[in-house]
């Protein structure tokens, strides 16, 4: 699925999964969006598109800033994921989601979290890293794979 040899790109940020989970998924939203009903479409879709463009502008925003700033970045992304949470509950509840869709949705979003609240957690923990450094082939790469307690 994802090239783990691909070569370090100028922007850092486009080599953390999360990124392009978030791509992916806002993707998949536009995949999704099939409702002929003009009110689904501006009071819920569009939000929910445009609540997944803000998860990855989030990401990219942060990545490029000191250590704290990105944290606070990525809080605001995971702020952002929420919102999807709501509006695919939202989707769902009016029929524009079908069960399977709002499932994929949901599952979506629980898993990037997961990778959001880890890169939180280890750029936190790590004091003594250089506020600049973000090596995302060795600290972000198995980000969806930690186990968490809520």
């Amino acid at each position: 699925m994802e090239n783990q040899n691909r070569p370090v790109s100028f922007f850092r940020f486009e080599d953390l999964r999360i990124y392009h989970k978030s791509l992916d998924y806002f993707n998949w939203i536009i995949e999704q969006v099939k409702s002929n009903n003009p009110i689904e479409q501006k009071l819920i879709l569009k939000p929910l598109a445009n609540a997944a463009i803000k998860v990855s502008v989030n990401i990219a925003e942060g990545s490029s800033r000191h250590k704290l700033q990105f944290v606070n970045f990525l809080k605001d992304a995971k702020t952002a994921v929420r919102e999807c949470v709501v509006l695919s509950s939202m989707a769902h509840k009016s029929g524009a989601f079908t069960d399977e869709q709002y499932e994929q949705s949901k599952d979506t979003l629980v898993e990037m979290t997961k990778m959001l609240g880890a890169m939180i957690v280890s750029l936190q923990r790590n004091p003594n890293r250089e506020e600049t450094e973000i090596d995302s082939k060795r600290d972000f790469n198995n980000v969806g794979e930690v186990d968490f307690e809520y």
